[in-house]
């Protein structure tokens, strides 16, 4: 399996981004019931969790991004998203997406946010 990330850039603060994430080489019932996120590193800081979703469509999101970013799955595609909107400094960091399925988890290569003040 693999996880390719894409959509990160450069924005000022109150821009937005989408980003996404495209899984290969997992069948669709896996990928459909496996559970699926985000995470996201500062630089000097410890990876966090920054939202997931779980097979049924319920999500639940770190508080500092609660109201701005909003998580989503394409069982179909194979995909999941990330819209960030009113994007802060603080939300700049590498962020990783993953997917839980077949007893593991998988994870893409990172893509970078940066959000200027």
């Amino acid at each position: 399996v693999q996880l390719q990330a894409s959509g990160g850039g450069s924005v000022q603060a109150g821009g937005s981004l989408k980003l996404s994430c495209k899984a290969s080489g997992i069948i669709l019932s896996s990928f459909w019931s496996g559970q699926m996120g985000w995470y996201r590193q500062a630089p000097g800081k410890q990876r966090e969790l920054v939202a997931e979703i779980r097979s049924g469509g319920s999500s639940n999101y770190q508080d500092s991004v609660k109201g701005r970013f909003t998580i989503s799955r394409d069982n179909a595609k194979r995909m999941h998203y990330l819209q960030m909107n009113s994007l802060e400094p603080e939300d700049t960091a590498v962020y990783y997406c993953y997917v839980g399925a077949n007893s593991r988890d998988y994870w893409g290569q990172g893509t970078q946010v940066t959000v200027s003040s």
